[in-house]
């Protein structure tokens, strides 16, 4: 039964799959349209991710001078910074995702087209374009996922220290956060440096599809 209805999930999404990209072939947006769509969407999303850990960074650095008020607050605080964070994170998660999937679709209709081109020189001249096309790609994602690597380890950061106020939430238990702050500090600062050589990155690509429409 468990088989039978993955298979059923996966025809389904092939179909809407399909219908999708005949829907924006209706309005003259072709693959790579879409995937450039998405590289801006998902830039868009690193720079946000980038903007949240630097606020939460920041919550953690105010809080670790903690001289007085309510404790409850002070967890309050960071956890809500954690979730946001989170929440950044899988918005870059799954925008990674979606470039990777309409780029392997695309490839694999740029290859089929390929093949049905019957003049050597035109295929030869296609075939090149495809072939930078997919280098470009490939150092983008690349770049995605060198700084979607650093997210994890941030979080775990994040989580551990509001985990432990949640259990300890004493004034001892907010100061031991000092300890921690320039470890989180360095961390964030090598996630942000990845994030911002990604968005080049995605810049530069964008760019070259531009050119290539041109």
């Amino acid at each position: 039964m468990r088989l039978l209805l993955c298979a059923l999930l996966l025809i389904a999404n092939f179909a809407c799959t399909r219908l999708y990209y005949a829907a924006n072939e209706k309005i003259g947006r072709e693959k790579r349209d879409i995937l450039v769509r998405r590289v801006e969407a998902a830039r868009k999303d690193q720079n946000e991710a980038k903007e949240q850990f630097q606020s939460a960074l920041e919550a953690f650095q105010s809080v670790s001078g903690f001289k007085g008020g309510k404790l409850e607050d002070v967890y309050n605080k960071l956890n809500k910074e954690l979730e946001r964070s989170e929440g950044r994170a899988k918005d870059v998660n799954e925008g990674i995702r979606s470039i990777e999937k309409v780029a392997g679709d695309l490839f694999k209709e740029w290859d089929k087209e390929i093949a049905a081109i019957g003049s050597r020189d035109l295929r030869s001249r296609s075939q090149e374009i495809r072939s930078e096309t997919e280098r470009r790609y490939a150092a983008l994602v690349r770049k995605m996922h060198e700084s979607e690597s650093k997210m994890d380890p941030v979080l775990g950061a994040f989580r551990d220290q509001v985990l432990f106020l949640k259990h300890n939430l004493n004034a001892k238990a907010i100061s031991s956060l000092k300890n921690n702050v320039l470890k989180i500090d360095g961390e964030v600062t090598a996630l942000v440096k990845d994030i911002e050589a990604s968005i080049a990155e995605s810049d530069a690509f964008i760019k070259s599809m531009g050119q290539q429409a041109d």
